[in-house]
């Protein structure tokens, strides 16, 4: 196929790769093939394990993007974050705080905010599984190579995933003591990042130590308006790594490697997106920001227009701190030249803890405490074989961790005036008044009233969790003729959890929570005033306090003191939190135990026309397990949710033209998801649920082309389209609705007075997901002088629009953004060292960071978190 050819890639992925495939015998490739001992050939050779065992990323039947640890330094690549900006159908965030990372791929992830969830996308460090995804946010630093696997992961590792895995390699101890750099990075914003790597030979050929540390800090890039500029999303952060490498013979080696690394940093800033000072298509309505603008809140609020000034308004500045350590064993043993032993064993620790603003406004309202802990051990054992048209792999796997939350949401000093003038919007000063003059009149006989909100007050849980995991796996890679190979993998899991979470709510004094009423009522809606309303029991009460006035009652006598019992509900402190809402409520505890088991696996047909190409059709499956919501939920929703699993189809090609010195690479995919695990904030805590079906498709195309000998071009595209195929108690909208009046279509209650909490969601789209996502790379290198090689670098990315939110409320949309980076390297052979001057969104595009949330407890406001604005510096690499 001539380089010039046009292709249509995004209408119809499957046709072009069916015609790249029916191309691939054509007497030009077999007349190039006879010439290719002669030629040069200048397209790199990349090394993968996705297979657990080191091969041509060009041989492997899975849609893989492999970053080098070379090009993760050139490109000042700090962490996850970054690195997925390359990787077509990837995505990471961050979202509440420094600790809360979510990745997805190709469309299908889960957000890491509850304690309760298992990712959908399986993390792995030199082979160890890492259980909480917050632990892989730190600086990737002394890394050998960064390997992104594209669809199920049913078969080969460790806690088998939905969606895909991110497999991180560290550069392993050397005798020769080579790979030994200091490194320094200086930037705006007052970015400094400084890490050190050196190995040790103890004993020649026998012992060696490679020790590796780092450090990164840097001012915020969000001004508070009390604290001054600056001081939100900051970053410091300091790890270390000390590895060990034992190799007695040729045929035995044992790697050690402990590893810690901390985070304190002030994080995360959501400034408002939407107010809802007033409603913006219902005249003379207006909301909490309204109120809270007036004393005696006097908080200073942001109409939103104002988002991308980067000023948020807090009463503290949220801690996020985080300790992540562990150490792992790797033994291999060649028993001969057929089979090899490896065995993995890792503990892990890791904490957190999270003390937020969650009102996210300087008035006293509330905030949030966090703090967690997990351990686990895991262990991995194979036996590896390779034959002459065999490869096999047998293993058997075992993972066990212990999780333990103490969660805590706490009332400051303005809540109760907030819960008076905001959500009953004055409705009971007057019945508070008439009860505390009664009190008076009776010298204190009958009890004043009480504070319906006081300050102080914590809606506390503890969660547990004790989780085992026992798998048996097997892959096998026959090549029955010389152009085919057949792989089939199979994982049999079994999984046991024991899930407790206690819930306590905790009034000043250790005061009784009251649970007289059930939810305020709508003063506007007369229909809504219903026997076990706040607003009913305030009219029976005033009703009372009415006869009492009009002398139609007696208090001294039986039935007048029995009236006075209307009036022992407003007597009692903290009445108005159970109306509120199901995160100001009380509820039951939850002592779960899951069991499950599922045999998952994987099946390929790969054949391989000629040494530079490859057509691979394969089928897959994955899974996680279930498990309990830990956020505090209203009554009526069920806190365990079930297992989620998927099925993927992929095909693909991966050629390489070396005439041409291009690659092509590309797959085609369709995955469907059974009892997607969906987490949506909803303003009073995360729905956590199994929302049905799920479908997502699409198409990736990665090229790799060197016009000349000194320009290189890359282009990467993902296309992706993800919906609910059937979710029928999904999140409702809710700021579009209480701003227009305008009700969400997928409400299925024929009641206005009476909505169901919960909307019908098929046909929507995931939130956080692009379905379009394109980046091109042009690279050109030129010579200084004899000492010195150069190259420069510019990176335009398109990401299109994405919807913020799993409800698809149609404010929660960020339209389509493109970024251009830029860099200039250098390389001074004379000093082995490496310079290089940097900059990330050059042209400092304005955009959300993929995710945005109803504002808690403030109806009709959006908070949205905000991504990087320009960002410069230069870094300095010395390797000796």
């Amino acid at each position: 196929m001539d380089k010039t050819t046009p292709l249509t890639f995004v209408k119809s992925p499957i046709a072009v790769l069916i015609a790249l495939s029916l191309g691939l015998t054509t007497p030009s490739v077999f007349a190039q093939e006879i010439e290719e001992e002669i030629e040069t050939i200048r397209l790199e050779t990349i090394t993968v394990t996705a297979q657990k065992r080191p091969q041509n990323l060009q041989d492997v039947p899975i849609s893989v993007t492999a970053i080098s640890g070379k090009q993760l330094s050139e490109s000042v690549l700090q962490d996850l974050f970054d690195v997925s900006a390359y990787v077509p159908a990837l995505s990471a965030f961050q979202t509440q705080n420094a600790t809360n990372s979510s990745f997805s791929i190709r469309g299908i992830g889960t957000g890491s905010q509850n304690f309760g969830l298992e990712s959908s996308v399986g993390l792995y460090v030199d082979g160890v599984y890492r259980a909480r995804q917050n632990s892989m946010i730190n600086n990737l630093v002394d890394v050998e190579a960064v390997e992104v696997l594209r669809g199920p992961q049913g078969t080969l590792f460790g806690k088998n995933t939905p969606s895909g895995a991110i497999l991180v390699r560290t550069v392993a101890p050397s005798h020769e003591g080579a790979n030994s750099f200091v490194e320094a990075t200086i930037g705006n914003y007052g970015l400094v990042n400084y890490s050190a790597a050196a190995s040790i030979s103890a004993i020649e050929n026998v012992l060696a130590f490679r020790l590796t540390a780092f450090g990164s800090q840097r001012d915020g890039i969000v001004s508070e308006v009390n604290a001054g500029d600056d001081v939100l999303n900051d970053r410091d952060r300091w790890g270390a790594r000390l590895q060990a490498l034992y190799t007695p013979n040729d045929d035995v080696s044992l790697r050690i490697i402990a590893d810690y690394s901390e985070i304190n940093e002030i994080c995360c800033a959501a400034p408002v997106q939407v107010s809802n000072a007033e409603a913006s298509g219902i005249a003379g309505k207006f909301g909490s920001d309204s109120l809270l603008s007036q004393a005696p809140f006097n908080a200073t609020i942001f109409d939103g227009d104002d988002f991308f000034d980067r000023r948020v308004a807090l009463s503290f500045l949220p801690e996020s701190l985080m300790t992540d350590s562990g150490i792992s064993a790797e033994l291999n043993w060649d028993i001969n030249n057929r089979y090899t032993v490896v065995s993995i064993s890792a503990y892990r620790s890791f904490d957190a803890l999270d003390n937020i603003d969650t009102d996210f406004t300087d008035a006293d309202l509330f905030g949030t405490r966090n703090d967690s802990q997990q351990r686990s051990f895991s262990q991995e054992l194979r036996l590896d074989y390779s034959g002459e048209n065999t490869n096999t792999i047998l293993g058997a796997y075992y993972f066990t961790q212990d999780l333990d939350l103490d969660y805590s949401l706490y009332t400051d000093d303005q809540f109760d005036q907030f819960f008076l003038s905001g959500f009953s919007q004055g409705a009971f000063n007057s019945l508070l008044a008439g009860i505390d003059a009664l009190s008076a009149a009776t010298n204190g006989l009958v009890a004043q009233s009480a504070a319906p909100a006081p300050a102080g007050t914590g809606f506390d849980h503890r969660a547990e969790q004790a989780h085992e995991s026992y798998a048996i796996f097997g892959q096998v890679d026959y090549q029955f003729t010389d152009k085919f190979t057949l792989t089939a993998g199979f994982r049999y899991t079994d999984e046991s959890k024991e899930l407790s979470t206690v819930f306590s709510e905790n009034l000043p004094g250790n005061a009784a929570f009251p649970t007289f009423f059930s939810s305020v009522g709508d003063p506007a809606n007369p229909a809504s005033i219903v026997p076990g309303t706040l607003l009913y029991g305030a009219g029976v009460a005033g009703g009372v306090l009415t006869g009492i006035a009009n002398n139609t009652i007696d208090i001294t006598t039986p039935t007048g003191q029995a009236a006075l019992q209307a009036l022992v509900p407003f007597q009692s402190l903290g009445w108005g939190f159970k109306p509120l809402g199901a995160i100001t409520s009380d509820r039951s505890d939850i002592d779960a135990t899951l069991d499950d088991d599922q045999l998952t696996g994987t099946l390929k047909l790969s054949y391989q026309a000629n040494r530079d190409t490859l057509v691979y059709a394969s089928y897959g499956t994955g899974y996680k397990s279930g498990g309990t919501n830990t956020d505090r939920i209203a009554e009526g929703f069920d806190p365990v949710f079930a297992a989620e699993t998927s099925r993927a189809f992929e095909f693909g090609i991966k050629k390489d033209f070396p005439a041409h010195d291009l690659r092509i690479n590309a797959a085609a995919h369709s995955t469907a998801v059974d009892d997607f695990q969906a987490n949506t904030f909803a303003g009073t805590g995360f729905n956590l649920q199994n929302a049905g079906d799920y479908k997502a498709s699409g198409f990736e195309f990665e090229l790799m082309w060197l016009p000349t000998e000194t320009v290189e071009v890359n282009f990467s595209y993902a296309r992706v389209n993800a919906e609910y195929d059937s979710f029928e108690r999904g999140n409702c909208w809710i700021a579009y609705t209480w701003q227009t009046g305008i009700g969400d279509p997928g409400q299925e209650s024929s009641n206005p007075a009476a909505p169901n909490p919960f909307c019908n969601r098929a046909g929507g789209r995931p939130g956080g997901e692009p379905e379009n996502y394109a980046i091109i790379k042009v690279k050109k290198d030129f010579t200084i002088s004899d000492d010195i090689s150069s190259y420069v670098v510019a990176e335009f990315s398109h990401t299109g629009d994405i919807v913020l939110d799993g409800s698809n409320d149609p404010l929660a949309v960020q339209n389509a953004y493109s970024l251009l980076n830029l860099r200039w390297f250098m390389n001074f052979a004379k000093y082995d060292m490496d310079l290089i001057f940097w900059g990330r969104n050059v042209l400092d595009e304005e955009y959300i960071k993929q995710i945005n949330f109803n504002t808690p407890l403030q109806e009709g406001k959006l908070n949205a978190y905000i991504a990087d604005p320009a960002t410069f510096g230069v870094t300095l690499k010395k390797r000796f």
